[in-house]
């Protein structure tokens, strides 16, 4: 049998979510991370990356984040928002990725990741919770619509952005320069990527709608 034609078939619905998820975020790669701050009931400041995030609508300007459970109880950054509606969004460069990556280990509510890893942070122009203040890029937020999905109730987070932050030489005609911004990439595990050989096609007549 030709190579190309031999497949692995794995039946989605005997998988348990913890099998069905390192399947998920090997195949669905790079993945950008969304590297949010958030504030708690106590005005401590959360952080966090998830890289199961994108961007849903560019009329308003809305960004989408998934956020998981552990057991029965949702991330701090879930929590904060749905009580305060307000979030920053970070795009973090290469530069970063020590500080990203140890972002995510859990620590309790009153701990503040940034403290730990001393981050410094400035206010915001249009939200309580304050940005980060060395990443490229920081898009303050204020959540839309809060939808949970599948067995695990992960809850997909919409926030309209109110503001684009970004460093002056990322710009150039109104467009981002994807190669100063040398953003930071998710793949399966503790394992990441920065942009490799880009590869530029001829302009198409029609609008892209992917």
């Amino acid at each position: 049998m030709d190579a190309v034609t031999q497949t692995t078939d794995i039946a989605a619905a005997s998988l348990p979510a913890e099998q069905s998820y390192r399947l998920l975020t090997g195949l669905v790669v790079p993945r950008p991370i969304a590297w949010v701050t958030t504030l708690s009931d106590k005005g401590v400041l959360n952080l966090a990356p998830f890289s199961h995030f994108t961007f849903v609508s560019p009329k308003p300007p809305l960004l989408a984040i998934s956020v998981g459970r552990k057991g029965d109880t949702y991330k701090d950054t879930a929590t904060n928002i749905l009580r305060s509606e307000e979030f920053v969004v970070h795009i973090a460069d290469s530069s970063l990725l020590g500080p990203l990556h140890e972002s995510a280990e859990e620590h309790p509510p009153e701990v503040s990741e940034a403290e730990v890893l001393g981050l410094e942070t400035a206010p915001s122009l249009h939200v309580r919770v304050p940005r980060l203040r060395a990443p490229p890029v920081a898009m303050e937020c204020r959540l839309r619509h809060c939808i949970e999905f599948g067995e695990t109730r992960s809850r997909l987070l919409v926030g309209e952005v109110l503001v684009f932050r970004l460093r002056p030489d990322l710009l150039e005609d109104g467009k981002v320069d994807t190669r100063r911004l040398d953003p930071v990439g998710r793949i399966a595990g503790p394992n990441y990527t920065r942009l490799g050989e880009i590869i530029t096609q001829r302009p198409l007549h029609q609008t892209s709608k992917s």
